[in-house]
């Protein structure tokens, strides 16, 4: 089967690798379509991605979907033919964080595509992958796995909108039109917010943003001012956004932080999180969120204008360059393995 491996920073290689085996208890998944996320795009052009280290060589990808072709010994309730996606965790279900509910917070959580613990944890951009059971979401009739390989990116906007608390009748704004800001001016629609407001330095990503609910668009660098809300969304990543949008913020309200800012000291202007008492929260992955997203798919959410670009899997290298310029007008960039 083909695997798109990265063996370190610059080196990224479609490779042969040998079929999976099924193990009892889990199925095999003829990947279909897979999405690019950002992790990947770091661990390509850096050799890390946050504070996980590359140290060996590693299958990326963990926003996929696909169709069983094999289920192994022990496996109900799943059916040869199914479509489906994949919760890309694994958890231990035990400590403090996973009997909270919060098992994203689980501290020997493994995840698909990352090097956070060694041995690395193979993703799942390969023509086949063997899942266990428990971690496959079948699609709603009407959701193809197109997509689907969006569903996993959707969880994440969906947990980071219940981090902020209730939008219902409340102004939003999210910073950074990337994918994930995208996803989350879909997701913040979906949660009753009376407006949502984008802002981002590219065009080409606010056109996006506006075809995904947003009310109005801010170009960051034209002299528009951002717009007074009650809750913001930071998907930019960027610690020099940090004083525009917390100055944007009502007294009171809350920043949500859902763009990876770089690893070691930033420099950003937080005084107004003191004078103006608003609350400054983290949001990582999602939990149980995979299921919303399927719900928010099957309901009618229309993610093809985030759909920029799609590749063969034997195309990888022009897919990767194309997601990690923003100049082609690219958004989520899909790899196709059938």
């Amino acid at each position: 089967m083909k695997a798109v491996v990265v063996h370190s920073a610059g080196d990224l290689r479609l490779e042969d690798r040998p079929d999976p085996g099924c193990p009892a208890g889990s199925v095999i998944v003829d990947v279909e379509y897979g999405g690019i996320c950002g992790s990947d795009l770091h661990y390509v052009s850096h050799g890390a991605s946050g504070l996980s280290l590359l140290a060996d060589p590693m299958v990326l990808g963990h926003e996929v979907a696909g169709r069983i072709s094999k289920l192994g010994d022990g496996v109900a309730g799943f059916a040869v033919g199914d479509a489906v996606t994949v919760h890309p965790a694994v958890y231990c279900g035990e400590c403090a964080d996973c009997l909270a509910g919060r098992t994203n917070l689980c501290p020997r959580v493994t995840y698909y595509g990352s090097a956070a613990h060694r041995p690395h944890t193979d993703g799942a951009f390969a023509s086949r992958k063997a899942v266990p059971a428990g971690q496959l979401r079948r699609l709603p009739d009407g959701v193809t796995t197109r997509q689907a390989a969006v569903a996993e990116p959707l969880a994440v906007a969906i947990h980071a909108v219940g981090r902020a608390g209730s939008l219902a009748g409340k102004d939003v704004l999210v910073n950074g039109a990337g994918p994930i800001g995208a996803l989350l001016v879909a997701a913040a629609r979906r949660a009753g917010a009376a407006s949502v407001v984008a802002s981002d330095l590219s065009e080409t990503s606010l056109a996006i943003a506006k075809r995904m609910g947003a009310d109005d668009v801010v170009l960051v660098g034209s002299g528009a001012q951002l717009p007074e809300v009650d809750v913001a969304f930071e998907a930019s990543g960027a610690a020099r956004a940090l004083g525009g949008v917390l100055a944007a913020v009502r007294r009171g309200g809350v920043v949500v932080q859902v763009g990876n800012l770089p690893a070691g000291p930033v420099t950003a202007e937080l005084a107004a999180l003191v004078f103006r008492e608003i609350d400054y929260r983290g949001t990582f992955r999602f939990t149980d969120e995979l299921d919303d997203a399927l719900a928010y798919l099957a309901d009618g959410l229309d993610v093809e204008p985030l759909l920029t670009h799609t590749f063969d899997a034997g195309d990888v290298a022009e897919a990767f360059a194309v997601a990690s310029d923003r100049g082609t007008g690219s958004s989520k960039v899909l790899l196709k393995f059938v």
